[in-house]
């Protein structure tokens, strides 16, 4: 009874793996999150959708996390008021991979019309 417990267990862990890798689950759970932050912040909804596939693409849940901890500074606007001043607020994390990404994932998405 024991042993088909653990068997169970490890078939139901490796079930979640598998579906949160292959099948999006988790994928799409953090770009609806990012989709829905992107529009209450002022986005119109084609580029927040755009940002959200390509940045929960392309950053680690922690890298994620360290924008969603990102505040303006004293004196600043709660939203920033333009390309320069977002990516200002993005080097704060100190992370080079989310520079990137984001100023890409910006640049892509304003350009190619989604």
């Amino acid at each position: 009874m024991k042993r088909e417990l653990i068997v169970l267990a490890l078939l139901l862990v490796g079930g979640i793996i598998v579906w949160a890798t292959l099948g999006g689950g988790l994928q799409g759970t953090v770009e609806d999150r990012l989709e829905e932050e992107f529009v209450a912040r002022g986005l119109p909804q084609p580029m927040a959708d755009c940002l959200a596939g390509r940045m929960a693409e392309r950053l680690s849940v922690s890298q994620l996390r360290k924008l969603e901890r990102l505040e303006a500074e004293e004196g600043e606007a709660d939203i920033p008021l333009g390309v320069v001043e977002l990516l200002e607020r993005i080097r704060r994390v100190d992370d080079p991979e989310v520079v990137e990404v984001a100023a890409s994932s910006a640049a892509f998405c304003a350009f190619s019309g989604r």
